[in-house]
């Protein structure tokens, strides 16, 4: 670690390490406002526009600030809470239809647009029909047009849409993202209006919303500004804050120490950084909805494994040695290890967080050699030997996932080898969207839902988009019991009975896995002791902060 000036500089060179010292000794007049939260950010929004925001991008944390939906999750719970709707729609209470087609959404009155504008009915319409007509390429508009037949004015204060089947998972998967953020019609159609296929510039770099933040100015490549929105109709937010855009991770861990930033993006590999240090707090409660997988292939073509692998094609068709690999995986070196401590081991698609995840379902949480090496042998493998490839990118979290499969199942037996293959970014997205895969095995993280039947459909289902390309019917004892299952779950729309579903196939996939699981990443984040009320919610966009429940207080 070099010191220069008294600054310690974390290994820094050259204009890296000139910028840190230059920002952290002559820190700018906003970083010592009290009521201003200044927080690191890793990345810069392409678009502030709800329509047109790709999920997972930089822009929906900004928007999630700013605008809201019709119901929201609060820091602490999946469970669904109302927003600028005042009831969550059941079937219990008929605001769902029998067929579960029709979803009746009341909505709060008085509630002010930050143009002042009034809140109604219309907006809702229009802001969802919006986003199904521009169908911006990149935008998450599949979440609202691949569902959505109709939607409907009833009146000032009551929404309505029509789905196109029943779907349970319809109020987080399409009525929580930010995607379908409600926003100002009065000012999207005085500031242009909308074109098909044509983004809005106006939205795209300004923001007219409902929510605890209102809009101030974006400099681009260098800060964002937001302030309390005096006029908020709910619990209004303590500070303004200003997010500093696209600050290197080196950069953003001496603004921290020097107290330049108060809340920073952080992974578990800056935290030995901070441990022990003064006025800095860790938070480490809750987990990532990205399960840290192996993937295993029964669908690969013939003779297109690589070469040295020595397995048949279907090696991983067998039950059994799905079952090995489980058993012989080092989760205490993986966790403790290589996520220092920060995280939790998951069996199966159903993540810990979500609605429906049975804490009582079996899992694989310990390394069982012993029933590893008994399933081996049943195979003929203990005796015969392997050897087999996992494909992963190089310099990743999921290589080192891959190399402690290699040395867990090496260590049991040095005639089972695993080949880790680590290859460059590009090359190893364009090997996995290959269709069918040439490779058994690949290591890499599940994409983050809010609702347990987007995991299974996605991951587990035999005929969903991973069942299909890497053949689950031919793995599964029983594919169509699996399937049948998740259908069912996917359709019903009385929870308790819902969760009971999950909770079943949370053990079928146990019993009869299709992935390796090595962990659930630890939510992790670094902050000034100044900042009260911290809490990471991972059903809210990255970096899953509210800056509106904080408080800074000196």
């Amino acid at each position: 670690m070099k010191t220069e000036n008294g600054i310690q500089t974390v290994g820094l060179t050259g204009t890296a390490a000139l910028t840190a010292i230059g920002l952290m000794m002559a820190a700018p007049a906003w970083a010592q406002d009290r009521q201003t939260i200044v927080h690191g950010a890793d990345e810069e929004p392409a678009t502030l526009d709800p329509a047109e925001v790709e999920p997972g991008e930089g822009g929906e944390a900004i928007i999630f600030q700013v605008y809201e939906r019709l119901l929201s999750v609060g820091p602490d719970s999946p469970e669904l809470l109302p927003a600028l709707a005042t009831t969550v729609p059941t079937i219990e209470n008929g605001l769902i239809s029998e067929d579960g087609l029709t979803f009746r959404f009341p909505l709060r009155e008085g509630v002010t647009f930050h143009d002042g504008s009034p809140f109604t009915a219309d907006d809702v319409k229009f802001s969802w029909d919006r986003v199904i007509s521009l169908s911006l390429p990149g935008s998450g508009a599949e979440i609202l047009s691949d569902r959505v037949v109709e939607t409907r004015v009833i009146d000032d204060y009551t929404f309505e849409v029509e789905i196109a089947e029943p779907d349970a998972s319809f109020l987080y998967s399409a009525v929580l993202p930010t995607t379908a953020s409600i926003v100002s019609q009065e000012a999207v159609e005085a500031n242009g209006g909308d074109a098909d296929g044509e983004p809005n510039e106006f939205m795209a770099g300004n923001m007219v919303g409902t929510g605890p933040y209102t809009f101030v100015s974006w400099n681009r490549t260098e800060n964002l500004t937001l302030e309390v929105n005096e006029g908020y109709w709910g619990t209004p937010a303590n500070d303004n804050v200003r997010l500093e855009m696209g600050v290197d991770p080196d950069v953003r861990v001496l603004g921290l120490r020097a107290g330049e930033f108060d809340t920073i993006e952080t992974d578990p590999s800056y935290i030995a950084d901070f441990e022990g240090m003064d006025g800095v707090e860790i938070y480490s409660e809750g987990l990532l909805l990205e399960p840290l997988h192996i993937g295993f292939n029964m669908n690969v073509p013939e003779g297109a494994l690589p070469e040295g692998d020595t397995i048949p094609e279907d090696f991983f068709a067998d039950v059994r040695i799905r079952q090995a690999f489980n058993y012989a995986f080092n989760y205490d070196a993986f966790i403790n290890g290589a996520l220092a401590g920060f995280g939790e081991v998951n069996p199966h698609y159903v993540p810990i967080g979500v609605f429906g995840y049975d804490p009582e379902a079996p899992r694989y949480d310990t390394q069982d050699l012993a029933k590893a090496e008994e399933l081996f042998r049943e195979t003929g493998y203990w005796d015969s030997g392997f050897t087999a490839t996992v494909i992963v990118e190089s310099g990743s979290l999921f290589e080192i996932q891959a190399l402690i499969l290699k040395d867990s199942i090496e260590g049991l037996n040095p005639d089972l080898r695993i080949n880790v293959l680590g290859v460059a970014e590009a090359v190893f997205d364009e090997a996995l969207a290959q269709s069918p895969l040439n490779y058994a095995m690949w290591a890499k993280n599940g994409d983050p839902a809010a609702d347990p039947i987007d995991y299974l459909q996605t991951y587990s289902h035999p005929d969903g988009e991973w069942g299909e390309v890497h053949g689950f019917r031919s793995g599964y004892g029983d594919p169509d019991a699996i399937a049948d299952l998740i259908d069912a779950a996917a359709v019903e729309l009385d929870r308790t009975a819902r969760a009971g579903m999950i909770s079943e196939l949370q053990t079928l996939l146990y019993e009869d896995p299709m992935w390796l699981i090595g962990a659930q990443e630890g939510v992790v984040t670094a902050y000034r002791d100044r900042i009260e009320g911290m809490v990471i919610q991972p059903l809210w966009p990255r970096p899953s902060i509210n800056f509106a429940i904080l408080d800074k207080t000196n």
